[in-house]
């Protein structure tokens, strides 16, 4: 026999799960249920949570530096008054204007040499108001870097026509604003801002964020272009920043902040409700994981309990020939553990093939896939690793019960 080779406890589990075939083939059908309903939810919600993250993402930055803001101050009396009075009930804003972040080019080589840190881009962006014709519209015009700008936002796939290259007199105009004003590549525009400055800017591309009021208001130039219309030589309204861990975005940033003391707003405090949703869907997520594994380990639990009872003469026999306590103990061990990982072995090739229908047969209305699933090979170790120590868990009970089988009472029955 092939086991001949084997540990005693080892031949001796085997067979004890041989005889019980009914009842071995039934926990590894429940076991490789669990593991397959495990894997494939777990890699269903995190290709879900993937999508909604770079749809959300892919077109803004994941911290932001902002030159702060300007505090209100009450209005006092003069000199003659009590101290302390105030003349009205007024508070007086500040003049609220657009202004450069001060000394932002110290704050950029700042960041960029912290760990953690992707891509560093300075931008200067304000409103200006687009002529074509006798049509007018306020939008928003963003002065980048585009050899940094374009590795934060990824133009390459949302270049509907033309280019995203820009030199000193181009423009970048969303698809909205395209249609709205009938212009496309190679057309005019005139730019004029708020401080009266003018110019004539080349349409070179036309784009499409996936969103119809971004591509409305949106507009990109190079960055000197920006600052001229804008009245900021050599100055930059923030500072686009990307990190390696995108969920360490908030801590990153109160990071900057306090180094550099600028307003750094991450996009998990900037879109804190759509962050508190894909929290709670991590949150199901493990509670779904947690609560198949736990019925799993009752099923294996319960299945080792039976086999105790019926298998207590027999135990009662090897403990009469001078088998121990400890031998015992490993031998039912091994039953949960092989039973687990058994499971496992075929909930994971349960849980592939459904991904791969998933796959093919979940599409969108173009014929495309509804979104992207990975088969990460670390998820399928995990769970055959998982499987495994929930039976040999689960087996622990059992098997120190029969450990502790007196071996007389158990002959006798």
């Amino acid at each position: 026999m092939f086991t001949t080779w084997l540990p005693f406890e080892w031949i001796v589990s085997i067979r004890f799960l041989r005889e019980g075939r009914l009842q071995t083939l039934f926990i590894i059908s429940g076991v490789a249920i669990g593991v397959g309903v495990i894997v494939f939810m777990s890699a269903l919600l995190a290709g879900l949570q993937s999508n909604f993250i770079r749809r959300v993402l892919s077109t803004q930055a994941h911290i932001q530096l902002l030159q702060p803001q300007q505090i209100t101050r009450q209005l006092r009396s003069g000199a003659d008054a009590p101290k302390g009075q105030v003349e009205g009930a007024i508070v007086q804003p500040p003049l609220q204007q657009t202004k450069s972040i001060d000394q932002w080019q110290a704050i950029v080589e700042q960041v960029r040499a912290m760990p953690a840190i992707k891509v560093v881009s300075p931008v200067t962006s304000g409103p200006v108001l687009v002529l074509r014709g006798s049509a007018t519209r306020a939008v928003t015009v963003s002065g980048i870097e585009p050899e940094t700008y374009f590795r934060i936002v990824d133009f390459s796939d949302k270049i509907l026509r033309g280019t995203s290259r820009l030199a000193g007199s181009d423009i970048l105009i969303g698809s909205e604003l395209s249609n709205d004003f009938g212009v496309d590549v190679g057309d005019k525009l005139h730019v004029t801002a708020a401080n009266g400055a003018t110019s004539v800017l080349s349409i070179v591309g036309v784009f499409d964020l996936g969103n119809k009021g971004a591509n409305q208001r949106n507009t990109f130039t190079v960055l000197h272009t920006a600052q001229s219309l804008l009245d900021l030589p050599g100055g930059v309204t923030s500072i686009e920043v990307t990190v390696q861990d995108i969920y360490a975005a908030e801590t990153i940033a109160q990071r900057v902040a306090a180094a550099t003391g600028v307003e750094a707003d991450s996009w998990i405090k900037n879109s804190a409700q759509f962050f508190a949703a894909v929290s709670a869907q991590t949150t199901a997520n493990t509670a779904i994981r947690f609560f198949v594994g736990l019925s799993v380990a009752f099923g294996i639990a319960s299945v080792l309990v039976v086999s105790v009872v019926q298998k207590s003469r027999e135990i009662g026999i090897l403990r009469a020939m001078g088998i121990s306590r400890g031998q015992i103990l490993r031998l039912f061990l091994l039953q949960g553990g092989l039973l687990g990982f058994g499971g496992s072995l075929v909930g994971c090739g349960i849980g592939a093939f459904a991904l791969f229908l998933w796959q093919r047969l979940a599409r969108n209305a173009d014929g495309t896939p509804l979104f992207p699933l990975e088969f990460d090979s670390t998820m399928f170790a995990i769970a055959l690793v998982l499987a495994t120590i929930t039976g040999l868990l689960a087996a622990l009970a059992p098997a120190m019960r029969a450990a502790r089988l007196d071996p007389v009472v158990a002959i006798r029955g």
